[in-house]
């Protein structure tokens, strides 16, 4: 399975110069806790999590208007829509990251993939291999 199955594409972002307050903000309305951080042409500078906001801001009395660029993790890992999802799972598991930014051929965002979408794909094929099974087993059992 690719990633384009499995992200949501056009994600809400900001910039290196969106102020803390606002990506708090971004991320209250859109009930997320990760923005990818890009410049004017949507190229991924960096990521920020609610994690970056609490500890590199809020826990160190920074004021809430620093810009992002400040608080975020830069070096973000991303991965691409045409990516298999086991190999965007092994780097969330090995780099201990929950959320990727999903990058064209361009460098330019066009999604995010979550450790939940990854999750939810698994069960998703857990049921078809169960369903499956269970139709073999129920057409063996008529043979």
């Amino acid at each position: 399975m690719r990633v384009s199955d499995v992200m949501t594409a056009d994600p809400t972002c900001c910039s290196p110069e969106t102020t803390v307050r606002e990506a708090a903000e971004l991320m209250a309305d859109n009930d997320c806790g990760c923005l990818p951080v890009v410049d004017d042409a949507r190229h991924v500078v960096g990521v920020v999590t609610d994690r970056d906001i609490t500890c590199r801001c809020v826990a160190q009395g920074k004021d809430p208007e620093t810009p992002v660029a400040e608080v975020m993790t830069s070096q973000a890992s991303c991965c691409g829509p045409d990516d298999d999802v086991d190999e965007v799972a092994r780097i969330m598991s090995d780099s201990k990251i929950r959320r990727v930014p999903v990058v064209d051929a361009g460098g330019c965002c066009v999604g995010m993939v979550a450790q939940a979408d990854l999750a939810r794909t698994d069960q998703q094929q857990a049921g078809n291999v169960v369903g499956e099974v269970s139709e073999q087993s129920q057409s063996s059992s008529r043979a």
